[in-house]
C-alpha cells in the first residue's frame, strides 16, 4: 500500500491538467506540477493549506462538489479572472463509503478563450465594415475626418469645394487637429486623385537643403551630387499634389523661389537654368500665426497671398466635444483590432473625464492615449480610476483632486446610488443586465455595487 501512493503520486504528476484533491476541512492534500504551472502557486506554499486562502469560496467548484456529494463533467469554470478552465470533479469516498474529500481536474483552456474572443471581436469588426460598405453609399475620402460636430462639418464642406478644383490650398489648425489627413482627403477627392500625393514636413528639412529637396539638382551640380542628377519633391508630385506641411518653417530664401514655381509652373533645378514645366497642385498646412510672422518679416506676404487662395480650419478638439465619444470608440475598435485584445468598453464616468478634458494635443493626443490604455489596462472595461492613472498630462493630474472634489460628498453619492439601483430593478424585474443597459454601466460594475450596497 505504501509504495501504491508513490505509484499513484508519480501518474498524477505527470499529467497535463491542474489535479487538486482536498480533504472535507477544505486542506489541500495533492496539487500536481500542472496545477503549479496553471494557477503559479507553488506546491510548497499551497499544500496543508485552506484552498480558500488562494481562491474565493464562491468560485471553487471542487467545494460545492463536496457540499453536494455530486461529481460535475466537462463543466466550464473561471475560478480566477486570469483563467478559464474545463474542469471534472467528484466527491472521495473511503472503504466504509464516508465522504473523506474531493478532487478536480482542470484543463487550462484560457488561451483558447482569449483566441476566440479575439476571433469573435474582429469577426464582428469585419461585419461593421461590410454593413458601411453596403450601406453607407456616401462613402468619400473625407470620411476618415471621423466626428459628425458643426465645425468639423463647416470645414469639410469648404475642403470638398477645394477639391473640386485646382486652387492652392492653405489648411490652418492646431497640431494633431488632421490637417494632413484633410490634405489627403482634398487630393484623393480631386481630378488628380490617380496622381502621387507627396508630403513634406517643411519643419524636418534643414535649411541648407531645403533647395535640393524641394527643386532637385542636375548631375554634377555640386560635390557629392548624383552623377545623374535627382528630382525634388515638387517634380516628384508632377500631376498630383505636393503638401506643405509646417510651411511657416521654409527660410525666406526658398520662399522665393516657392512663389517662382506657383507663378510660373517651371522648377529649376540646381544647375539647370533653362528650367522645365510642372502641374502641381500645391496645399500647404501651419499652425503658426502667419499673420504674425508675415509682420516679423519671417514670412512673405506675397507668397501668403499665393497660398491663400482658398483657407479652412482644422477645428480644434475642444471645440468639437461632440465628437469626442465616437473617436473614442473608433481608435478603441482600431488598436484592439491591432494588439489584438477584446475591444474594451468604457464606462460613462470615464468618458466624462474624457469630455472635460480640453486636449491641446487634439486629435493626436486622445488616439495615442486610447492605444496606451488598451495596451496597459487589459481590462474589459475603461473606468475613471483607469483614464486618471494613465494619463500622463499634468494639467489633468493637477485636474484630478478636482474632478474628485467636485463630486457630491461620498455618503450622499452613495445613498443616491443605492436608490438609484433598486428603482431600477424593481423596474426591469430584477433582470441585472437590462438594469445595467438602464444605468449605462457594465454588468460587472452593477454586480460589484450590489454588493457593495447590499441590495
Amino acid at each position: 500500500m505504501f509504495h501504491e501512493k508513490f505509484y499513484l503520486d508519480t501518474i498524477l504528476s505527470l499529467e497535463d491538467d491542474a489535479i487538486t484533491i482536498i480533504d472535507t476541512n477544505q486542506q489541500v492534500l495533492f496539487w500536481n506540477d500542472a496545477a503549479v504551472q496553471t494557477y503559479n502557486i507553488e506546491q510548497s506554499t499551497i499544500l496543508h493549506q485552506s484552498i480558500t486562502n488562494y481562491f474565493h469560496s464562491d468560485d471553487l467548484i471542487v467545494l460545492q462538489v463536496l457540499a453536494s456529494k455530486e461529481p460535475v463533467k466537462n463543466t466550464y469554470h473561471q475560478p480566477r479572472k486570469d483563467k478559464h478552465v474545463v474542469i471534472n470533479a467528484a466527491p472521495v469516498y473511503n472503504e466504509k463509503q464516508e465522504l473523506v474529500g474531493a478532487a478536480s481536474i482542470e484543463r487550462d483552456i484560457t488561451q483558447i478563450v482569449k483566441l476566440n474572443n479575439n476571433l469573435e471581436t474582429t469577426a464582428a469588426e469585419l461585419n461593421e465594415l461590410r454593413q458601411r460598405v453596403n450601406m453607407n453609399h456616401e462613402e468619400t475620402p473625407f470620411s476618415k475626418l471621423e466626428g459628425k460636430s458643426f465645425p468639423l462639418q463647416q470645414t469639410i464642406q469648404i475642403a470638398r469645394k477645394a477639391a473640386k478644383t485646382n486652387a492652392t490650398t492653405l489648411i490652418l489648425g492646431e497640431s494633431g487637429t488632421g490637417k494632413e489627413i484633410c490634405a489627403r482627403a482634398i487630393h484623393e477627392a480631386s481630378d488628380r486623385k490617380s496622381g502621387p500625393f507627396v508630403p513634406v514636413n517643411c519643419g524636418a528639412i534643414p535649411s541648407a537643403l531645403f533647395e535640393s529637396e524641394l527643386l532637385g539638382y542636375e548631375g554634377g551640380s555640386f560635390t557629392g551630387a548624383e552623377k545623374n542628377g535627382k528630382a525634388g519633391k515638387i517634380e516628384m508630385a508632377d500631376g498630383g499634389t505636393l503638401f506643405l506641411d509646417e510651411v511657416g518653417e521654409l527660410p525666406l530664401e526658398m520662399q522665393v523661389k516657392l512663389l517662382r514655381v506657383l507663378q510660373e509652373n517651371r522648377i529649376y533645378r540646381i544647375g539647370d537654368s533653362a528650367g522645365r514645366k510642372v502641374d502641381v497642385r500645391f496645399v500647404a498646412a501651419t499652425n503658426q500665426n502667419l499673420g504674425q510672422l508675415m509682420q516679423e518679416k519671417e514670412f512673405r506676404s506675397d507668397l501668403f497671398y499665393r497660398l491663400n487662395v482658398i483657407q479652412l480650419t482644422m477645428p480644434p478638439l475642444r471645440e468639437r466635444v461632440d465628437d469626442i465619444p465616437q473617436l473614442t470608440q473608433l481608435f478603441l475598435k482600431q488598436f484592439a483590432i491591432q494588439h489584438q485584445v477584446p475591444t474594451p468598453e468604457i464606462e460613462q464616468d470615464a468618458l466624462h473625464v474624457l469630455l472635460d478634458y480640453d486636449w491641446p494635443g487634439n486629435v493626436r493626443e486622445l488616439r495615442n492615449f486610447m492605444e496606451r490604455i488598451v495596451i496597459l489596462s487589459e481590462k474589459p472595461f475603461i473606468t475613471k480610476q483607469d483614464v486618471l492613472h494613465y494619463f500622463p498630462n499634468p494639467t489633468l493630474q493637477r485636474n484630478r483632486k478636482e474632478i474628485v472634489t467636485n463630486n457630491l460628498l461620498p455618503q450622499e453619492k452613495a445613498a443616491m446610488e443605492k436608490q438609484r439601483i433598486e428603482e431600477m430593478l424593481q423596474q426591469t424585474n430584477g433582470n441585472k443586465s437590462l438594469t445595467a443597459k438602464q444605468l449605462g454601466i457594465s454588468r460587472m460594475t452593477l454586480y460589484n455595487k450590489i454588493k457593495k450596497y447590499g441590495i
